[in-house]
């Protein structure tokens, strides 16, 4: 099979990711060196994220059958690829204090990024799948990473045993709905449910697919691992885990719906609206009976994918637009809150500071820290002029101009219930009581490269929340590429 050059251009995040991974391999097995490993992959990120720039004039691209490479995925892979861009430069401030070796951790990640964006151009169930498991099998090792804490030992295995059962269930769903359309492109799914009688074989295989995907998104019932892996997990990792895996999860979930007639089966939205709401509601509470922020953030998790599959749910021409903005003010806020959890733990030792009484005095030992991470709990909360407002406001429009009044109804209450747990951790920054144990970020880390990598996430955070148009004029050109 011969590529036109536009095909060729439209692959060019892909082959330079992977171009960049064969680097970092090579530079492993020349000489260790952390710094050189980190620049390595930094390097090679920039320039894929650069690349994305060149496909926005380059119009919609099917590479081969498998893959669709236009605004919507060109939006969700420069999304990812800053996202990995971000986890990589908070990994080498993380890892400074690690004895052991450092380097395979940024392979790891060219690797599980490498899947995501497959993940997020994958056009049939074969390339969604392909990329599932590229991005998925090196954060099983990366949630392990640290080789001698237990913790994290024991998340990385969690995940990997039940996510080999999510994996299962995706297959066997795929294997039903092939069965009956037989192909597994997603628009040849959409011609036939949009063409034929109700088929209880699809409907099943479609369930199926959802509960696997539920899993990937931490959606109730399918959350349980989400809390035991985001403590176990390096901060960094974790960092990643709740924002690139997680987008490129729902990117592909919302093209599967508009090109895969998810739209077309109501029994399918019935139940995805109860997932939503239920995971909305259990998310909150569960997250307002916890002492610790990593578990905190992941129960938090769960409630914000809830609230953008309300947008998901109320496929309305504004449904692209409102996932697009919410997942781009989530994942800059999200990154925000794990970056200081990652900077307050380095340099690494057995624990990170993940405990509500390791935070507890922060402001009065590094005001400006304490200061973000206040700025990015309002942001979750969705608290006016900041990011997180723009993002759920966008959730409500989509609602709203659906008339999902019990969608909307959850939405609010899970917000009134957020804003109590965020605002009990704001406050123990600026409590004066000694902390039980004392982390603190190293004094100069506003001069460190993660440092500098949390404060412009606070600043791209609160321009979004201050000026969103031009943001929002970003996510309106990702849209265009995706079918209404």
């Amino acid at each position: 099979m011969s590529f036109t050059p536009a095909q060729w251009l439209a692959l060019l995040p892909i082959l330079l990711v992977s171009a960049t991974i064969v680097v970092v391999m090579l530079a492993i097995a020349v000489k260790r060196d952390h710094w050189w490993n980190a620049t390595f992959t930094v390097v090679g990120l920039n320039l894929a994220l650069i690349s994305c720039i060149l496909l926005v004039s380059n119009g919609s691209q099917d590479v081969t059958p498998l893959l669709r490479v236009d605004g919507y995925s060109t939006f969700y892979m420069a999304m990812i690829l800053a996202t990995t861009l971000a986890t990589a430069t908070l990994s080498h401030a993380y890892l400074e204090g690690y004895a052991g070796n450092k380097e395979e951790m940024y392979l790891l990640l060219g690797l599980s990024s490498l899947g995501a964006i497959v993940l997020v151009c994958a056009n049939h169930l074969a390339a969604f799948f392909i990329g599932l498991e590229l991005m998925s099998i090196p954060l099983y090792a990366m949630v392990g990473y640290p080789l001698k804490n237990q913790r994290s030992l024991e998340a990385g295995l969690k995940y990997l045993v039940l996510s080999a059962g999510a994996s299962a269930f995706l297959l066997f769903g795929m294997a039903l709905m092939y069965s009956q359309v037989g192909s597994m492109s997603f628009a040849a799914l959409g011609a036939y449910a949009s063409s034929a009688a109700a088929n209880p074989f699809l409907q099943v295989g479609a369930a199926l697919f959802i509960v696997g995907v539920g899993f990937k998104l931490s959606l109730v019932p399918f959350h349980l691992w989400t809390p035991d892996v985001y403590e176990g997990a390096p901060a960094p990792v974790a960092a990643y885990l709740a924002t690139a895996s997680k987008t490129a999860v729902f990117a592909v979930l919302l093209r599967y719906f508009v090109e895969g007639g998810g739209y077309s089966q109501p029994t399918l939205l019935d139940t995805l609206a109860v997932i939503a709401i239920v995971s909305i509601l259990v998310g909150n509470v569960l997250a307002l009976m916890q002492a610790n922020v990593k578990r905190m953030l992941a129960y938090s998790s769960v409630a914000q994918f809830g609230y953008c599959l309300v947008a998901l749910i109320a496929s309305g021409p504004l449904a692209v637009e409102a996932v697009g903005m919410f997942l781009l003010t989530y994942v800059v806020t999200t990154l925000g809150a794990f970056g200081v959890v990652t900077l307050t733990s380095s340099p690494m030792g057995e624990a990170d500071a993940d405990e509500y009484d390791d935070y507890r005095g922060l402001f009065w030992r590094r005001p400006y820290l304490a200061s973000i991470l206040t700025a990015m709990l309002l942001s979750l909360a969705g608290i006016p002029l900041t990011a997180g407002f723009i993002g759920k406001f966008y959730v409500i429009a989509a609602g709203v101009e659906q008339r999902e009044w019990w969608l909307l109804a959850a939405v609010v209450v899970g917000s009134a219930i957020g804003l109590y747990y965020y605002l009990k951790l704001m406050i123990t920054l600026f409590l004066v009581t000694p902390a039980l144990r004392r982390f603190s970020a190293p004094l100069d880390w506003a001069q460190r490269a993660g440092g500098t990598m949390v404060l412009l996430l606070m600043l791209l955070m609160l321009l979004m929340g201050l000026f969103p148009q031009p943001f929002i004029d970003i996510v309106q050109i990702g849209s265009l590429g995706q079918p209404r």
